[in-house]
């Protein structure tokens, strides 16, 4: 790995640890992140030429630290908030990181990413300010993931910082009484960045790398700061097991290929491994969550060594407990796909066609119907239900596949 792509995983990695240090020692949320960027841009001249030092989550926060005293020394109506920072940052000592205790400083991630997934906050602006400072993502990264202009997502990101500031959102771990309720919140902004990782809504490519990448290092921050909640535990399980078959979702030509036909000898074991054990963990907690089972149906779907050997009652009983725990119309169409493993496509259809009044607008439905009208012969059905599929799909590679489905349904 050259020295450049060692300084971007450091940063990555480094990035949310320092600046929830940061934030909670000045209370300010901006002010923090110009002080980081400021000794980003440091690092990366310093260490390019004397490379990275052994603990460069403290190096930087040392340097931080005075740039933002330097900052509000620039600011005569701040100056007195130097007063927070003098006594955890002698101004001249000698900038050596390694000689800094970085487990002494308080991790204050937990109480970042409850700020930035606070209820106030829209859906788009938890993302956002999740990826872009626990993640570390540059504004054009997050614009260019999410498909928008990088002005809107800078002023996306601007507003979310705002709203913070001028609501008085508190910088803290919620009370007990909140804590299940925003975890639950914080777990589905992990979720969903990896989900739009996964299987990208819109635009050419189907997986988005880096954001998969990002939601399981956020998902592995979560597990270490809440070793005791299952449903942490099940949901990096659940992105493990996930990505591990992402890079067999598209073939050599960059068509999508589905899950039955995907050469399992090529799905990354390591990751089934660690999934595995991840959930065993989970379970271990006894307390089961929404996350842990579908994290259960995904090992399942791992551990079959071919897609006819799949245990399919037992996924389908998987879902049917999922339904009751978390009802949903996009749980149902995988329940009714599953049943239609077990006991035949009329069965699997009859549940479709329960959910057509709320599930209409939402593509997978139709394509779920589409292929259980084709496995029971009733192709002008099946027909009608891709085009609508189709015109409902936003992305390049799914359509493509619908298309050639289409086709070749049609061509008969």
């Amino acid at each position: 790995m050259s020295v450049a792509a060692q300084i971007e995983t450091t940063f990555r990695e480094e990035h949310g640890r320092v600046l929830a240090a940061l934030i909670s020692q000045l209370g300010d949320f901006t002010l923090a992140e110009d002080a980081l960027q400021d000794a980003l841009v440091e690092a990366l001249t310093r260490w390019q030429a004397g490379g990275i030092p052994r603990n460069p989550g403290a190096w930087l926060t040392t340097v931080a630290r005075r740039r933002a005293i330097y900052r509000l020394r620039q600011d005569a109506a701040l100056a007195q908030k130097t007063n927070l920072l003098i006594p955890a940052a002698d101004d001249e000592q000698e900038i050596e990181g390694d000689e800094v205790d970085m487990d002494a400083i308080p991790d204050d991630r937990l109480k970042l990413m409850f700020t930035c997934c606070h209820p106030s906050l829209a859906m788009e602006a938890q993302v956002a300010l999740t990826l872009h400072t626990l993640g570390g993502l540059s504004t054009p990264e997050i614009a260019r993931a999410f498909l928008v202009p990088v002005p809107t997502m800078a002023q996306r990101l601007a507003r979310a910082r705002a709203k913070i500031r001028n609501a008085g959102i508190p910088y803290r771990i919620p009370p007990a009484d909140l804590l299940p309720e925003r975890l639950d919140a914080l777990l589905a902004v992990v979720y969903l960045i990896f989900n739009e990782g996964y299987s990208a809504t819109s635009g050419d490519s189907l997986t988005r790398a880096d954001l998969c990448t990002e939601a399981i290092r956020l998902a592995r921050v979560l597990v270490a700061l809440l070793p005791e909640n299952a449903e942490a535990h099940g949901l990096l399980a659940l992105l493990l097991l996930h990505d591990s078959r992402r890079e067999t979702r598209l073939n050599a030509v960059g068509e999508l290929v589905l899950l039955d036909q995907q050469d399992r000898t090529r799905w990354d074991q390591s990751k089934i491994r660690e999934g595995i054990a991840v959930l065993d963990q989970a379970l271990a907690l006894h307390e089961p969550g929404p996350y842990q089972v579908e994290a259960a149906i995904s090992a399942l779907h791992a551990q079959a060594p071919t897609a006819d050997a799949t245990d399919w009652q037992q996924i389908a009983a998987l879902y049917s407990s999922l339904a009751v725990m978390m009802p949903s119309p996009v749980v149902e169409i995988n329940r009714a796909v599953a049943v239609a493993m077990v006991s035949g496509a009329h069965a699997g259809l009859d549940l479709l066609l329960r959910l057509e009044s709320e599930a209409d607008s939402y593509y997978p439905y139709h394509v779920a119907r589409a292929d259980l009208l084709r496995r029971l012969n009733q192709r002008e059905a099946a027909a009608d239900a891709y085009e609508r599929a189709l015109a409902l799909c936003q992305n390049r590679a799914e359509r493509a596949y619908l298309q050639r489905r289409l086709t070749e349904l049609l061509a008969f």
